[in-house]
């Protein structure tokens, strides 16, 4: 006996058969599908079940019945239809996980449908207060859009790279403070040009400025040794308000380190440029900009 399931519907019918054209042929009339041009393949990998083999298949096996011009390729079939509910869930698929979630009891059961719901529950497309109220709770009333709340978090991980850089002026020389001071002032200076660079976390801002995806998706750039992360870890602070706070943990790194290494390298070429101009902007683009900044999960 085999479950026999139509490609697109949910039922599924016990079907027993002496062969495999018998069990095709029962199947279509269970499951009202016409023969002519009907295969079974097996549901695990979508291998088409022919007469030769139908006697090495497992009792009970589920088996996908095809009519022509379908196809099925196993567990990567469900996921991908699995995966388009989840690109535009709605209010039906919402309703049904929080009810399993209410019934079940199993600890690993209950973790992956409260992760469902809270991806599928996330209002991403919305952006002004008054579109996703919740997602501005315990923010200031000055913050009126997601992507103004974002650029200003972005804008004072920066300042604060700065204050640290400008603190360095009192472990630098005294014969070399004026200058250190004089070039982390200019720094200032082309970073309120930039705007501090926060169209980093803004998914408004232009190819090129942003981190992120135009929907305001952002992946993890692995640790500072490694080009990639091998977690595949993403967010979307954008989605509600606990991606918002969860979003405040990934860190903004610097890959050549700031503190042991660069502050430290641009304090010796001010101490040691014997009148030269010191090539601030190389310094600049190191502690500033994503030519030496990544974005990492906490946990890489």
């Amino acid at each position: 006996t085999f479950k026999l399931r139509a490609l697109h519907g949910p039922q599924k019918v016990g079907v027993a058969g002496s062969s495999c054209q018998d069990v095709l042929r029962k199947g279509c009339l269970l499951l009202q599908l016409p023969v002519a041009g009907s295969r079974l393949c097996l549901y695990e990998d979508g291998t088409e079940l022919t007469a030769d083999d139908f006697w090495s298949v497992p009792d009970g096996s589920e088996l996908v019945l095809l009519s022509a011009g379908q196809t099925w390729q196993g567990y990567v079939s469900d996921l991908r239809r699995l995966l388009s509910a989840f690109h535009k869930p709605h209010e039906g698929l919402i309703q049904a996980a929080r009810q399993l979630l209410s019934d079940e009891q199993a600890p690993l059961r209950q973790k992956l449908l409260a992760d469902l719901l809270h991806t599928v529950s996330e209002n991403i497309a919305a952006e002004t207060r008054a579109e996703d109220p919740p997602w501005f709770e315990g923010l200031e009333s000055r913050f009126r859009t997601k992507s103004g709340y974002l650029r200003y978090s972005c804008e004072s991980r920066i300042r604060s790279y700065l204050r640290e850089v400008s603190s360095y002026a009192s472990v630098v020389s005294v014969e070399a403070q004026e200058e250190y001071s004089r070039i982390v002032a200019v720094m200032g200076r082309e970073l309120r040009a930039a705007q501090y660079h926060g169209t980093y976390f803004d998914r408004g801002a232009k190819a090129g400025h942003r981190l992120c995806t135009p929907e305001g998706w952002f992946c993890c750039q692995g640790p500072f040794d490694v080009d990639a992360c091998a977690s595949k870890h993403s967010i979307n602070p954008y989605g509600n308000r606990e991606s918002r706070v969860l979003f405040s943990t990934w860190n903004l790194d610097h890959i050549i380190e700031k503190k042991r290494t660069v502050v430290p390298t641009l304090a010796e070429a001010v101490t040691a440029r014997d009148g030269r101009e010191v090539a601030w902007e190389y310094f600049y683009d190191l502690l500033f900009t994503s030519e030496n900044l990544k974005l990492v999960h906490i946990a890489c």
